[in-house]
């Protein structure tokens, strides 16, 4: 599944490139939990990081606070948005998962509490074009 929602803003920053995130096999379903491909979507614009996985997370963080972007091939222990201590996961998919390290740590929003972020691992259906881009 891709995401062919049409560029948001944010403030005066236009997204420059989006990255769905990737949902595969029977993660498909999530959609009735409305975590559909269309709001779930790793953004960039000149000078943030946009993650969105519908409701249940949100972060946006400074590209410039971005310490490493590497493909991750960590062992998965489920799917959506889910993690502690700073370190959180957020896919449809077991694959195409990135490691975003995050210096200094950013606050995202999970079922809209605020948590620590200073390690995103997201799925996404293009990983090597994420981590160019958060590279270049």
């Amino acid at each position: 599944m891709t995401c062919t929602d049409r560029p948001r803003a944010y403030g005066d920053a236009v997204v420059t490139e989006r990255f769905p995130i990737r949902f595969t096999g029977a993660n498909r379903a999530m959609v009735l939990l409305g975590l559909s491909p269309r709001s779930c979507v790793v953004e960039l614009t000149a000078t943030d990081v946009v993650v969105r996985m519908a409701w249940s997370f949100h972060a946006q963080f400074p590209r410039a606070s971005v310490r490493t972007a590497e493909r991750d091939t960590d062992r998965v222990g489920g799917w959506g948005a889910h993690g502690w201590n700073g370190r959180w996961l957020v896919n449809g998919s077991s694959s195409g998962i990135v490691r975003v390290t995050i210096d200094p740590e950013a606050t995202a929003h999970v079922l809209g509490w605020p948590v620590r972020l200073r390690i995103l691992r997201v799925a996404v259906e293009d990983p090597d074009g994420l981590i160019a881009a958060l590279r270049g």
